[in-house]
């Protein structure tokens, strides 16, 4: 069957899934908006939400904000580089402090970080790339 003939659920399941992982509403809008018409995006609005979420569902890469209340993105992104260590993770953080970067090489071993504001072009290709690393990885 061509990728013309597939119906949209068909070819939403030969989508790429990502995890979208912030506390705001509005920017978590902005971008499914950006990466939904390329992947399989999913949102969660806390990290304890997106703990649950990756219970129940696998994802290539994980992009989650840093600071959210009831917990931050870079212990989260910790937790999930030990349960699941192929999957790739984003930082998006407004601010990059010295060891907050050496806690992102050393503990969570990021893909990348992104600082806000995030551009959505940037985040795209950053996501593709991510992607492809995920899938490298597990050859």
């Amino acid at each position: 069957m061509s990728s013309a003939e597939q119906t949209p659920e068909e070819t939403e399941k030969h989508r790429d899934s990502i995890l979208l992982v912030d506390d705001e509403a509005a920017l978590l809008e902005v971008f499914v908006a950006a990466l939904s018409s390329t992947f399989d995006c999913t949102t969660a609005n806390s990290a304890r939400e997106a703990e649950f979420i990756l219970r129940k569902k696998s994802f290539k890469v994980v992009i989650s904000d840093h600071l959210m209340p009831g917990g931050n993105g870079m212990s989260f992104l910790v937790r999930a580089r030990e349960e699941y260590p192929h999957m790739q993770r984003l930082l998006v953080t407004g601010y990059m402090k010295p060891e907050m970067l050496l806690r992102s090489v050393n503990e969570a071993a990021l893909f990348r970080y992104l600082l806000k504001p995030v551009s959505l072009s940037e985040l795209l290709k950053v996501t593709m790339d991510a992607v492809k690393l995920h899938d490298q990885s597990l050859k």
